[in-house]
């Protein structure tokens, strides 16, 4: 079958793809298959994204969900997303040799809850059901913190107490999303206590913003990362309220050319997770439809970057 050839630009989202926590995520891995020698096993996708994983996993990584699958005296990386205080204590009772890939952001907020929590806080978790940085993060308490999905769950949830009870959320959510479902906590909570500092991400933000800006210029949304990635998918949903059709493609092989047929402008970004490669890959396709031109728009220039953990240096 012939593919549909079209003639059209493509506008490239600025900032797109890798952010400064999957990057430093992934550097964990690598470092620790050179300077420890495969296998590597990780606790969970490092990051959610197909390619990457398969990538890792041909360096010599091992993914795990289960620690009873990870034999004695091996060395240990906790997936970017974080893991529960009872993860946390297995792995080291077990004498694992541990890397903790958790997103500085991520721990940011482990940190708020553990501190709150001492000052006999209860806690409402915005976030996604079954997502592991929600596990991780519900995790950090054995009791006394509540997921709301919606506003609905808002309406629902029944804290012991409500003198003191403070709000966090899953870093990968639709900024507008949240804002609605802080909105109806409050309305409920008037005292509640909201975050000092939002706690989703700045990358999570910045290609939502990026987003917003370019839904209106352009005929169709391509969006660059996998299945399981949440900040992917809030990034095609956002498209999509905005009044512009949107696909997420986890592999260029996906892209489906009726998609794209008779649309003078694509747009195409990257989920947090998902490496330029594909996006350049995505292009090529593009390209091969009849793509004539690739512009990047402006956007927020990144240079956040994270220190790695201890012990992970190539040349000590």
């Amino acid at each position: 079958m012939t593919e549909q050839r079209i003639h059209r630009e493509v506008l490239l989202a600025q900032p797109r793809g890798f952010c400064a926590g999957v990057d430093r995520a992934i550097d964990i891995v690598e470092r620790a298959i050179t300077k420890f020698g495969a296998p590597i096993y990780v606790r969970h996708e490092i990051v959610h994204n197909t390619y990457v994983v398969e990538d890792l996993k041909n360096k010599g990584a091992i993914f795990i969900e289960d620690l009873n699958d990870v034999p004695p005296g091996a060395t240990l990386v906790f997936s970017a997303h974080g893991v529960s205080k009872a993860v946390q204590q297995e792995a080291t009772a077990r004498g694992f040799s541990i890397f903790d890939a958790t997103c500085p952001l991520v721990t940011k907020v482990h940190v708020e809850v553990a501190k709150l929590a001492k000052e006999g806080y209860e806690f409402l978790m915005i976030g996604h059901k079954g997502h592991p940085e929600v596990e991780g993060t519900m995790g950090q308490l054995s009791a006394g913190i509540h997921l709301v999905e919606d506003e609905a769950d808002v309406a629902a949830v029944q804290p012991a107490q409500t003198d003191k009870l403070a709000v966090v959320t899953q870093t990968t959510l639709s900024v507008d999303d949240a804002a609605s479902i802080m909105a109806a906590i409050k309305q409920r909570f008037p005292q509640v206590r909201e975050p000092k500092q939002q706690d989703i991400c700045y990358a999570t933000q910045n290609r939502q913003d990026a987003v917003k800006v370019m839904a209106g210029k352009v005929d169709v949304v391509i969006v660059v990362g996998s299945p399981t990635s949440s900040n992917s998918n809030r990034l095609r949903e956002l498209a999509e309220r905005l009044g512009t059709p949107a696909f997420m493609v986890d592999d260029p092989r996906d892209l489906d050319p009726a998609w794209v047929a008779d649309c003078p402008r694509v747009g195409l970004t990257a989920g947090a997770s998902a490496p330029e490669v594909l996006v350049q890959d995505v292009i090529s396709r593009l390209k091969a439809l009849g793509a004539l031109s690739v512009q990047t728009m402006d956007g927020e220039l990144e240079t956040i970057q994270f220190p790695l953990p201890k012990g992970l240096r190539l040349d000590a």
